[in-house]
């Protein structure tokens, strides 16, 4: 493998000057500047930036990044938390932001197919006139790209019905590392043939091909949603009942989980009708066709009650599902006054070990004098553990990193997964060996070969540095 050029020949800039208009190149560094970092904080600056419009762009762009040995960087919006399209080695970004198009929308079939710098909500709005949806819907929906939902794999809170991205998407059109082009996966419900290329290409976060289209599976719309919210002395007695409400066959599209220290900060800074000693919460939707949904929602509702239920509610109206959701959007205003920079980790735990965990990290968090608030996608097990510190203190930050460190091994202890959402990037890269084996790291080292033989792929991602 030859050395990568982190300086970029005066050939290559020549080169990309012939494939795309000037207008679509940055080369001045206070130009390419804001292209070097993402949502997690980390920056390195690129050296050039290119805005491809079209598939032959990209595969031009790939081969010419191979021929001089220049790092690639593959980036939508910059939503992503993890440092994953920070370009450690400088090098060229190639921003997806412009390939914003439909390819091809079959309502009768079920698909639509996208470039990716499409928005999440560009999407969303253009099946639903249609009478559909997308299910993968993160909190960035509005802003994130389906390129950066594909690459992470990002799903959100109906992923406990509908599924991630990898359920949700027919196949895809990319440039491998080498240049080389594919089409993956099919434009059917069903298809066998071949290995599952399409599921290995999305939640590689680009360090493998660049995603030029996708054919996305849509769902139906449902006719009408019921919101519940359930609140709890303990959170051992919200797990018991998110336990019942997903072991019976009326499964919520989303089923949200707060713990009491959430609940206690939204109290502090919002006006709440919350209990006193409320413990832990749940927001509950339920969805499907008008007929039946009422009885739909009893039984959810009935599944969620336990000795430890302290209030339950079924809103009505429009105003009132808006006034029991507005509890849990308190949460994020709140923490951004109290931590702006706090660090936000995703892991994953089976169900019944949720209480385990809370209880585990509520010791870290008296250990290390940090405050930890949870809060998450409970019918998954997937919970977003918030650290709030001033990273500007240099103590506070060597404590976040110790206590980082026993959250991560907390979490495989108790049979979960590093990540469910966020991905890997730089934030959990020299962790990952914790939870794979060498094994199948040396098999997900010599996949990346096949695909990206050069290593120009958003290098050194994913894999703990060797």
């Amino acid at each position: 493998m030859k050395p990568i050029n982190t300086t970029l020949p005066a050939e290559f800039l020549a080169l990309l000057a012939e494939l795309f208009a000037a207008q679509d190149i940055l080369t001045a560094p206070e130009d390419c500047w804001t292209y070097g970092y993402d949502n997690s904080r980390r920056h390195v600056l690129p050296q050039a930036v290119v805005f491809p419009t079209t598939h032959s762009q990209v595969v031009s762009v790939v081969n010419a990044c191979n021929r001089f040995n220049v790092p690639l960087t593959a980036r939508g919006r910059g939503t992503g938390t993890t440092g994953a399209t920070v370009p450690l080695k400088g090098g060229l970004i190639v921003s997806l932001e412009r390939m914003n198009k439909v390819i091809e929308f079959s309502p009768d079939n079920r698909y639509i197919s996208v470039q990716p710098g499409m928005t999440n909500q560009q999407v969303q709005d253009i099946v639903r006139e249609k009478g559909f949806f997308w299910p993968p819907d993160p909190t960035s929906a509005a802003f994130c790209s389906i390129g950066g939902n594909l690459a992470y794999n990002s799903a959100g809170p109906r992923a406990v019905k509908y599924g991630t991205p990898r359920e949700n998407t027919l196949g895809l059109r990319a440039v491998t590392g080498a240049g080389k082009e594919i089409r993956v996966g099919v434009y059917t419900s069903k298809g066998v043939v071949g290995y599952d290329l399409t599921r290995l290409i999305i939640g590689s976060e680009g360090t493998l091909a660049i995603i030029t289209e996708a054919t996305l599976k849509l769902t139906p719309l449902p006719e009408a949603t019921k919101t519940l919210r359930a609140i709890y002395q303990t959170v051992f007695d919200a797990a018991k009942a998110v336990s019942s409400i997903m072991s019976q066959p009326v499964v919520p599209c989303a089923l949200e989980f707060i713990d009491g220290n959430a609940i206690n900060m939204i109290r502090q800074y919002s006006t709440s009708d919350l209990p006193e000693h409320a413990g832990a919460m749940l927001m509950i939707e339920v969805d499907g066709q008008k007929e039946g949904l009422d009885t739909a929602a009893e039984k959810v509702a009935a599944s969620a009650r336990n000795d430890g239920l302290l209030d339950i509610r079924l809103a009505q109206t429009d105003a009132e599902v808006k006034a029991l959701w507005q509890t849990r959007k308190a949460l994020s205003p709140a923490l951004r006054k109290v931590a702006p920079k706090k660090i936000n980790e995703d892991v994953v735990v089976p169900v019944t070990k949720m209480p385990a965990l809370i209880e585990g990290l509520d010791k870290l968090s008296t250990k290390y004098q940090l405050p930890i608030i949870n809060f998450g996608h409970a019918g998954n097990g997937n919970i977003h553990v918030n650290l709030l510190l001033d990273p500007d203190d240099p103590e506070q930050s060597k404590k976040a990193h110790h206590c980082l460190d026993e959250i991560f091994s907390l979490v495989l202890t108790l049979d979960g997964t590093l990540s469910g959402e966020h991905g890997v990037g730089l934030e959990k890269r020299d962790f990952v060996d914790r939870e794979l084996d060498a094994n199948s790291l040396e098999l997900m080292r010599n996949i990346k070969r096949q695909f990206d033989p050069n290593d120009i792929l958003n290098p050194d991602k994913m894999f703990p540095l060797v």
